[in-house]
């Protein structure tokens, strides 16, 4: 018989998780080659698993991942209304460099299985 306990299946679970949340790391990054979809992508699925992943590690990754999105939202809207004021340009630029941290800086805590520090 095939008898798996409730740690193998947390454990399981835990795993699962984990992959969707270097999936949703992954979409961020797909954004710079496919535009926004992949980052709105990303940010349904984190809102969809969000409560199987609370109590756990991965919940601040999750958290991370969607105040990533919202920000970077932000910054792309705000780059768009002022490019013409000429302040444009160097917003996005501090927006997709803020983004690619925020993407490599979870991502090596996701590899690591260590939580995500929310105060960056």
């Amino acid at each position: 018989m095939n008898d798996i306990t409730g740690e193998e299946k947390d454990s399981e679970k835990l795993q699962t998780l984990k992959k969707l949340a270097a999936a949703v790391y992954i979409c961020q990054a797909l954004t710079f080659m496919l535009a926004g979809l992949p980052l709105l992508l990303g940010v349904a699925i984190n809102f969809y698993k969000r409560n199987e992943v609370q109590g756990t590690w991965l919940e601040s990754h999750f958290n991370w991942q969607i105040k990533t999105v919202w920000i970077t939202l932000a910054g792309f809207a705000v780059s768009g209304l002022t490019l013409e004021m000429g302040i444009g340009f160097f917003t996005l630029i501090v927006t997709v460099v803020w983004l690619v941290y925020r993407i490599v800086l979870g991502w090596n805590a996701l590899n690591d299985d260590k939580p995500i520090n929310m105060a960056m």
